[in-house]
């Protein structure tokens, strides 16, 4: 199966569980509910999940094993990006090239809707895959992505960007990393190490720690530079929003051409990582490229 074949595939099994695991929206409250499935079905690569998945079956797993796990991690993703385009964080109207969540439904419900995905995701990492047998790798699993979505990593790494604008210099160079390894890079790496944990890896481990911390920060170098290359109409969101801003990037503090080239080292790291878990790691080595090559 080639890959975009396997991530159509992927993508079909992630959706049809999160339809299953998601408030149904003719339940009451009505809004709330339907807020919650507007922002998780207003499309999205599902690259997180995808990942979940992939790092399970690298280590030797059924995908059905850590699919609930996936769709927690989609929803804490979904979750931050309601929040994150709020008036009073980057104040954005478009998302996955759809009004955002918050001008749908206005800006409370839109609060709650993030925090009503957010605790359900942690309710299902803490209780899916059921049994007393899986229950050490559920509580693995739920303290790693605890960590990687609170002020040790995403949340942490969005205070620090909210304020980093006038930081200039090597020290904002090494704030942009930090920044990123937390905001964006923790929640991609806790996605590959989460598949692993929930399918039983042992020694796997440290090697897919060091995937996906590199593809966690390529995907934000990449971000980065298709925000001052491509346009609304592509990327599905304001387009040039970080220049605007004033947002410390990549491109602001490397320049364009050597921020294209550290998320290509990073890319060939993760897929030499890959490979040296072996075959079935390999759809993890085209996800590396997927992310490279990715225009939106």
């Amino acid at each position: 199966m080639n890959l975009d074949a396997r991530l159509d595939h992927w993508r079909s099994e992630i959706d049809r569980a999160l339809d299953e695991y998601l408030p149904d929206e003719g339940s009451p409250p009505l809004s709330l509910h339907r807020a919650m499935r507007y922002a998780v079905f207003a499309g999205g690569k599902r690259l997180r999940p995808i990942l979940t998945l992939a790092a399970s079956e690298a280590v030797g797993a059924e995908g059905h094993l850590a699919l609930p796990c996936a769709c927690a991690i989609e929803m804490v993703h979904t979750y931050s990006l309601v929040h994150d385009d709020l008036p009073s964080m980057d104040n954005d109207s478009l998302r996955r090239g759809k009004p955002t969540t918050h001008v749908v439904f206005g800006e409370a419900l839109a609060i709650l809707a993030g925090d009503a995905l957010l605790t359900r995701a942690m309710e299902m990492l803490a209780t899916e895959p059921p049994g007393d047998a899986m229950a050490p790798r559920r509580t693995q699993v739920l303290s790693l992505v605890a960590r990687a979505a609170g002020a040790a990593g995403m949340i942490g790494g969005q205070a620090d960007d909210l304020a980093a604008a006038a930081i200039a210099g090597s020290a904002a160079s090494e704030r942009l990393i930090s920044i990123h390894r937390r905001k964006t890079g923790a929640l991609i790496t806790a996605s590959v190490l989460a598949g692993a944990v929930i399918a039983g890896a042992g020694e796997e481990i440290e090697r897919l720690r060091r995937y996906g911390e590199a593809i966690g920060l390529a995907f934000q170098i990449v971000d980065d530079i298709l925000d001052v290359e491509s346009t609304t109409a592509v990327l599905g969101k304001s387009a040039g929003k970080d220049a605007r801003d004033l947002k410390l990037t990549f491109p602001a503090v490397l320049g364009p051409a050597e921020s294209r080239r550290r998320a290509e080292e990073l890319c060939r790291e993760a897929q030499a990582e890959a490979r040296a878990l072996g075959p079935r790691a390999a759809p993890l080595g085209d996800l590396a490229t997927f992310v490279m090559a990715r225009k939106n």
